[in-house]
C-alpha cells in the first residue's frame, strides 16, 4: 500500500518541499554508499553522511523560515507549535545519523538497539499522530 502526498503531509507534519529535499539527500547518500561498499570511495563515513547532515540543516532553516513568515502574519502559536514540533524530528532524526556514523566507523561499540533508539522515538510519535488524525 503507498501512502499519497496528502496523507505523507498530514502525518509527518512536512510540506512536500521537505519530504523532497529528504528523497533527494537519501538518494545521494544511497549512491555514495554503493560506492564506498564497493571500495570505489575511500573516505570516512562521516564525508559519506554529509548529504544527510545538510539535508537535515536546510530542514531546520526551512523551518526556521516558515516560523518567522507566521509569526509576522500573527500566527505565533501554531508557528511555535510546528517549529517544535519539526525541530524535535529533525533533532531525533540527526542523533539516529550520527550515532549510526559513530558505529560504522567503529569510534564506539554501540549495540543495535541503542543506535536505533531516536528513530524508535519517532515512530512511535508518527504512530500517535496517525491514530489522533481517523
Amino acid at each position: 500500500m503507498l501512502f499519497t502526498l496528502k496523507e505523507m503531509v498530514r502525518w509527518m507534519r512536512m510540506t512536500g518541499f521537505e519530504l523532497w529535499l529528504h528523497m533527494i539527500s537519501v538518494f545521494i547518500f544511497s549512491i555514495i554508499a554503493v560506492l564506498k561498499y564497493e571500495d570505489i570511495i575511500t573516505q570516512s563515513w562521516w564525508i559519506m553522511f554529509i548529504p544527510l547532515f545538510a539535508c537535515d540543516g536546510l530542514n531546520a532553516y526551512f523551518c526556521v523560515i516558515v516560523f518567522i513568515r507566521m509569526c509576522h502574519e500573527g500566527d505565533r502559536r501554531i508557528g511555535a507549535l510546528r517549529l517544535l514540533n519539526s525541530i524535535m524530528s529533525i533533532m531525533l532524526l540527526t542523533v539516529f545519523k550520527y550515532l549510526l556514523c559513530r558505529k560504522l566507523n567503529d569510534q564506539e561499540s554501540l549495540a543495535p538497539s541503542e543506535v536505533m533508539a531516536p528513530l524508535f522515538i519517532l515512530l512511535q510519535i508518527v504512530m500517535i499522530r496517525a491514530c489522533k488524525l481517523h
